[in-house]
């Protein structure tokens, strides 16, 4: 497979042309990122978007990876002699990993096998003789290859069937075929194990289930095979047999393929042995492989659904330069206190003990109010862990006393904090700082700019994911960190005032460079304009390309570095002040002036009209924010715990985390209620991100209240509609509270027979 075929093969799954591809592929090759790609080389990818550029990456990867392996297969046939034009012709044919491999699989070296010892003591022939004719008995025929090694006709039979059922484990085409009719026909089932009842409590939604393979979705996939690695729950895939005649549609069909179905005395021989190697060979590992294909299946819708969510919390609104104070909620160990000014720069830090054993709650209160006449406070950010409820009532107290204005205060999620705090950055940022304040800072910060201050965090510990401990780990690393790189580069950062883990997800820059970025502006001072980076001690002209777009200065000496026009464009944009006789900054901002221009007058053999037309918008509105405008949710007073929650009540909460089977919903409870996919709208929904994302405040109805399981159903629908409360509750095994998620234990062997123990072996953590 050539460049050329591997660009068309990708253009037709992205909708795009070879041209195309082929362009994006160069540039990626040549050290080029995708959101430098998708934002300034529009003209040369035909538009290709930030979307369709990471597909390409991906797929890139594996076409290469297939090319590499199709090559190697190639050398080791050919290096047996057994290469010949029709084989050549299958190898170079196949389109996938695993239908490379069953071609592979009859050359591919192995271990001696009881065919090939079949094989040495002479039985080659007898198998040979039994498929070409049946009408000889293979009892009678067996008689005439006895030897030293082969005592008796059965053992001559028996050397027979071995060397005939690894012929058919063998068979390409006949194992793809298998395989395809499982995949339709196949089901998932769950039984619970005997006497796991109370301890796998909650996967009992699973303890006597079945569902078309096919259709599995992916986090009842991800659910069943977490509770078989848990020894709740025994899995496998089942082809149900036909009860008329007794047998398996697959079975079957290995007889057509071998034309096994008359009469005749060796066909009954026959069937047994096509019997016995269903049984014994093809069913395990054909099972093997759709439970591999239904892992990958979940892991990817899995993964997929994080990337959503991490997205839509990174690009949550800010709530901007106000001086905050951030609240880390604690009972015995108290309340940590940080007040950060509109910058992020720590201005005060405390720790209260408003709960017991103490109980200072005026104390507390007056220790608040003077943090917040002190540094004028306009936000208090309030954690939503232990104790967050008793801390914003708290709160609320207090600010009741104070004179208007008094400053708003928000629950914030405070998923990763303590990962921050223990962090080899927060301990380069605050030395001397006690790690339990250190949560409170970030907690503080990430109220003012969630994506500013959630970068810090490695993106699998900031607590948005569906089963996120259950998946490839690689894989679901290289995807969030895509995920944060789009984000950071689609908002812009300040280069003045940006951390170096923000600046390490810049287009180009990594943590070196980032932290050299940091160095030469805290020695040499802030920044005049894009063109000093260029002085940073390593930064040389290729990464200065990749990376200036993306990095903002304001007031600088040059105003366009306060747009995301790239600086090698900057002659266009003057070219566009020149026509319209106006002074750069009089003119940036004046959408009339610029509307009435005509962009394809200012297109050359360099720049073309979606670069021209990205101007003009950056011109329009320098600088601008995609992220949405600030908004808080207002919890009910007196609904603390889940026990306060009544059927029926209509609440206010924030979105946590979007499944692909609901949202999860913070209402203050401490315990994230579910709205099921179906109680999302008064319509049908297939995919929830259709309707919310993590964030959005939402007003909900309780239907469901489930203290022992800690489960809250919730609606969203105006019409009443009863929830299907058996899919919401199966769900999630945890019920979708996020302090609980469970971690997979380590794999002990199941008591599931051969299938447990080979999928023990198989599903092993990457």
């Amino acid at each position: 497979m050539t460049a050329k075929p591997i660009a068309a093969i990708i253009a037709s799954e992205i909708k795009a042309s070879a041209a195309q591809v082929g362009a994006a592929v160069e540039l990626l090759d040549a050290g080029a990122t995708v959101p430098f790609i998708a934002r300034y080389r529009k003209e040369v990818t035909g538009g290709l978007d930030d979307t369709q550029l990471r597909t390409l990456s991906e797929r890139l990867t594996y076409l290469r990876e297939l090319e590499a392996r199709r090559a190697s297969i190639l050398e080791s046939v050919r290096g047996q002699g057994k290469l010949t034009d029709e084989l050549e012709g299958k190898i170079a044919a196949a389109s996938t990993k695993a239908e490379l491999e069953d071609i592979y699989l009859p050359y591919k070296p192995k271990r001696r096998t009881k065919a090939e010892i079949a094989r040495e003591r002479g039985l080659g022939p007898l198998a040979e003789a039994i498929l070409a004719d049946r009408s000889i008995a293979p009892a009678e025929r067996a008689t005439t290859f006895l030897s030293a090694d082969v005592p008796d006709a059965k053992a001559a039979l028996d050397g027979a069937r071995d060397i005939i059922a690894e012929g058919m484990t063998e068979n390409a085409d006949l194992l793809g075929r298998l395989r395809n009719y499982m995949r339709e026909a196949a089901f998932l089932k769950a039984k619970v194990v005997d006497g796991k009842q109370e301890a796998g409590a909650k996967f009992s939604d699973y303890f006597d289930h079945s569902e078309r393979w096919a259709t599995a979705p992916g986090h009842r996939a991800l659910a069943m095979l977490r509770g078989w690695n848990e020894e709740i729950l025994s899995v496998d895939i089942v082809v149900d047999q036909d009860a008329a005649s007794g047998q398996r549609p697959v079975e079957r069909m290995i007889a057509a393929a071998y034309e096994v179905g008359g009469h005749l005395p060796g066909d009954k021989w026959l069937l047994d042995v096509i019997g016995w190697t269903w049984r014994v060979k093809l069913s395990l590992s054909l099972s093997l492989d759709l439970m591999r294909e239904l892992r990958e299946r979940a892991e990817e819708e899995a993964i997929r659904v994080f990337a959503r969510n991490l997205k839509d919390l990174l690009l949550a609104a800010p709530a901007g330069s106000r001086s905050t104070m951030g609240l880390d909620p604690g009972i015995r160990t108290g309340v940590k206190v940080a007040v950060v000014d509109g910058t992020g720069k720590l201005l005060d830090t405390t720790t209260v003990y408003p709960f017991p054993p103490k109980n200072d709650i005026r104390g507390t209160q007056a220790e608040l109010a003077a943090l917040v006449r002190k540094y004028k406070v306009e936000l208090i950010a309030i954690g939503n862990g232990t104790g967050s409820r008793e801390t914003e009532k708290l709160v609320a107290d207090m600010l009741a006393q104070l004179p208007a204005p008094k400053p708003t205060k928000v629950i914030v999620s405070e998923a990763g904090a303590s990962v921050y705090s223990a962090s080899e950055t927060a301990a380069a940022e605050f030395p001397n700082l006690d790690v339990s304040l250190r949560g409170a800072v970030s907690i503080a910060r990430r109220l003012q700019d969630p994506l500013a201050e959630l970068v810090k965090i490695e993106p699998k510990s900031i607590g948005v994911g569906q089963y996120q401990h259950d998946v490839d780990q690689s894989h679901l690393s290289r995807s969030l960190d895509a995920v944060v790189e789009d984000a950071v580069n689609a908002v812009g950062v300040d280069l003045n005032t940006a951390s170096a883990p923000l600046l390490a997800r810049v287009s180009g820059l990594g943590k070196s460079s980032a932290e050299a970025i940091v160095a030469h502006r805290d020695a040499m001072g802030a920044f005049a304009n894009r063109q000093q980076l260029l002085k940073v001690p390593r930064l040389g002209a290729r990464t200065f390309e990749q990376c200036a777009g993306f990095l903002r200065i304001t007031n600088g000496s040059e105003p366009l570095d306060a747009s995301a026009v790239h600086p090698e464009a900057y002659g266009v944009a003057k070219k566009i002040v020149a026509a319209c006789g106006r002074d750069l900054r009089a003119l940036m901002g004046d959408s009339a002036a610029l509307k009435a221009l005509d962009a394809r007058a200012f297109v050359d053999e360099r720049f073309g009209l979606p670069t021209v037309k990205d101007i003009l918008s950056e011109l329009e509105k320098p600088g601008r924010d995609p992220r949405p405008s600030f908004k808080t949710a207002t919890f009910a007073e007196g609904v603390d715990d889940i026990k306060d929650l009544k059927v029926g009540m209509q609440l206010e909460g924030t979105v946590t985390n979007v499944a692909a089977f609901g949202a999860f919903v913070d209402i203050g409870v401490h315990q994230d209620g579910l709205v099921h996919v179906s109680q999302l709208a008064d319509r049908f929904v297939k995919d929830p991100h259709e309707v919310v994302k993590a964030g959005d405040v939402v007003r909900v109805r309780v239907t469901e209240v489930d203290v022992a399981r800690k489960r809250i159903g919730l609606s969203m629908r105006k019409d009443g509609g009863a929830e299907t409360a058996r899919e919401a509750r199966g769900a999630s095994p945890n019920g979708g509270n996020r302090n609980s998620v469970a971690r997979p234990q380590k794999p002990q062997a199941p008591t599931q027979g051969a299938f447990g123990a080979a999928l023990m072996e198989a599903m092993k953590k990457k």
